[in-house]
C-alpha cells in the first residue's frame, strides 16, 4: 500500500510540475516567479471541481489598467467587451470608477480563460509536455508594446495637461 501512495504521489508531482511550467510559461516573466505564484492562486479559485466558476480576484494593475491589462495579457475578447460597455455606460456619471472597480476585480478571471483556451488547443495539437511549453511561450505571455504605448500615451496626456493650464493662466 505504501508503495502505491508513492506512486501516485509522484504522478501528482509530475502533473503539478506540468501545469506549473504551462502556467509559468503562460504568464511569461521568468524573472518574477512570483507572478506565475499569483496567478495559480488566482487561477485556483475559478476552478471547482473541473468547472469554471467567475469569482472576485482582486488586482490593481487590472484597476489602474483596465482594458490596457486586458490587451496586455492577451485577453483580446473581454478587453473588446469592457471598451464596449464602457462605451456605451460613459454617459452616466461616476460610470469609469465603477468599471475601473470591476476591471480590478474580474479581469483576472478573463485571463484565467484565455489560459484555458490556449492550454487546450495546445493540448490538441501536440503531445509532447515540452513541446506543449514551448509552444505556450509563443503563444501565452504578453504584449511589450502595451507598456510602451501607454507610457507614450501618459506622457502625451501629462504634457497636453501643462500646456492647457499654461495656456489658461497666461490669458
Amino acid at each position: 500500500m505504501q508503495e502505491n501512495e508513492t506512486h501516485e504521489d509522484q504522478e501528482l508531482t509530475v502533473v503539478d510540475d506540468y501545469e506549473a511550467r504551462m502556467l509559468e510559461a503562460f504568464v511569461g516573466k521568468p524573472e518574477s516567479p512570483e507572478k506565475g505564484l499569483w496567478y495559480a492562486n488566482a487561477f485556483s479559485k475559478y476552478d471547482v471541481n473541473g468547472v469554471d466558476v467567475m469569482k472576485w480576484k482582486w488586482s490593481w494593475w487590472a484597476f489602474f489598467g483596465g482594458i490596457w491589462f486586458l490587451i496586455y495579457r492577451k485577453a483580446y475578447a473581454a478587453a473588446g467587451g469592457l471598451f464596449f460597455i464602457s462605451l456605451l455606460l460613459s454617459f452616466f456619471p461616476n460610470v469609469g470608477i465603477i468599471m475601473s472597480i470591476l476591471a480590478g476585480g474580474f479581469s483576472t478571471y478573463f485571463v484565467h480563460k484565455v489560459y484555458k483556451s490556449k492550454k487546450e488547443q495546445i493540448e490538441k495539437a501536440c503531445s509532447d509536455a515540452q513541446e506543449r511549453i514551448e509552444m505556450m511561450k509563443e503563444l501565452g505571455g504578453y504584449n511589450q508594446w502595451v507598456v510602451w504605448f501607454t507610457g507614450a500615451l501618459a506622457v502625451i496626456t501629462l504634457l497636453s495637461l501643462i500646456v492647457v493650464i499654461t495656456a489658461g493662466s497666461g490669458s
